[in-house]
């Protein structure tokens, strides 16, 4: 660590939100803000990268500025920037990656980039300050469900991944299907409060030699066969049935998998990262599970599992004091792996 305290511009933009938050020492959150574009792209079901794109263009000195406002510092006092350059909507991580630069430049300050889904599990080093690695963690969001071990604040060990669509991606198309709208997850979510998990036995896939992949292709397609096959029947649907029968289909997979990890690791600290972190099935089932396999489980506020710029300057901060310093060449990369 170092002996004065840092101070990091965290710049993020890699879909629909445009943020900016300043942190002290990976850990302190100064200011944390968030415009987020979800009313504008809601008429269209989803989000529209081009739209996104222009929208990210406005707003993003606007939201720097008052981040920087909010936590009662300079440009000058700032030691360095850090901003997501991957993985993402290329034209929203070019908005972001194009300011970061620029000011880096103008102010003379380092500049680092930092892989989103490393910054989704950051987020708990601010949430969870006694955090240190190793851990299990489990990120899952629209676009990327992953099962790792965190040997350390840079090195990451991916022991899983989704073969096909994402968690949150396959929460938006059921949403979609059975007419609840965009966003899926919360919607879903608030959807299956109401409804019998046990309703409707949809299948939980399992990926042949490797144990702790994910696929929620066949889950998504089986949702779909339902829906037709009860509207051919001249059956009306139950949606909430429906939703928590889908849930918990989604929730006792990434359950099952994590715990089989942490089983095999012996690792006694798991944490939770991404949007679809904030759902409140996952959340309670996981917390069962971890309870009892004596397993310390850290979760973060739902503020901090969406995207937000918190967590990049978090993990920003630990590239910048492992030496990571990046040039005027750091573009985005739209596919960026986490390894």
């Amino acid at each position: 660590m170092m002996e004065k305290d840092v101070l990091t511009l965290g710049i993020e933009s890699s879909c629909d939100e445009t943020a900016a938050a300043v942190v002290r020492n990976g850990r302190e959150v100064l200011s944390n803000v968030i415009s987020s574009q979800i009313d504008l792209h809601t008429v269209y079901g989803g989000v529209v990268p081009e739209i996104a794109s222009r929208k990210h263009v406005e707003n993003i000195i606007p939201v720097i500025r008052q981040s920087l406002s909010e936590a009662g510092v300079t440009l000058q006092e700032i030691d360095h920037i850090a901003v997501t350059y991957g993985p993402g909507l290329v034209g929203a991580l070019l908005v972001g990656v194009s300011a970061g630069k620029a000011i880096a430049f103008a102010a003379g300050k380092p500049l680092t980039g930092v892989n989103h889904i490393a910054g989704h599990v950051a987020a708990n080093y601010i949430a969870s300050p006694e955090l240190e690695p190793p851990f299990a963690a489990l990120i899952v969001s629209g676009g990327h469900t992953h099962l790792a071990v965190v040997e350390d604040y840079l090195s990451f060990r991916i022991v899983g991944a989704t073969r096909d669509d994402a968690a949150g991606e396959a929460f938006d198309k059921v949403a979609r299907a059975v007419g609840l709208g965009y966003p899926g997850g919360p919607k879903i979510d608030k959807a299956a409060k109401d409804g019998d998990p046990d309703a409707i036995p949809f299948p939980k896939a399992k990926v042949e030699g490797a144990a702790y992949d994910f696929s929620f292709s066949g889950l998504k397609s089986a949702v779909l066969n339902y829906l037709n096959h009860e509207k051919l029947a001249g059956r009306a649907v139950n949606t909430n049935d429906l939703a928590a029968s889908f849930q918990k289909a989604v929730t006792d997979v990434l359950t099952e998998h994590t715990m089989a990890l942490l089983r095999e690791t012996g690792l006694k600290k798991l944490a939770l990262a991404g949007g679809v972190a904030s759902n409140s099935a996952l959340r309670e089932k996981m917390k069962k599970a971890c309870d009892k396999n004596g397993t310390q489980l850290f979760l973060p506020p739902p503020i901090l599992c969406t995207d937000n710029a918190a967590m990049i300057a978090s993990a920003g901060y630990y590239a910048y004091i492992g030496g990571r310093r990046d040039g005027w060449s750091l573009n985005a990369v739209p596919g960026l792996k986490l390894s």
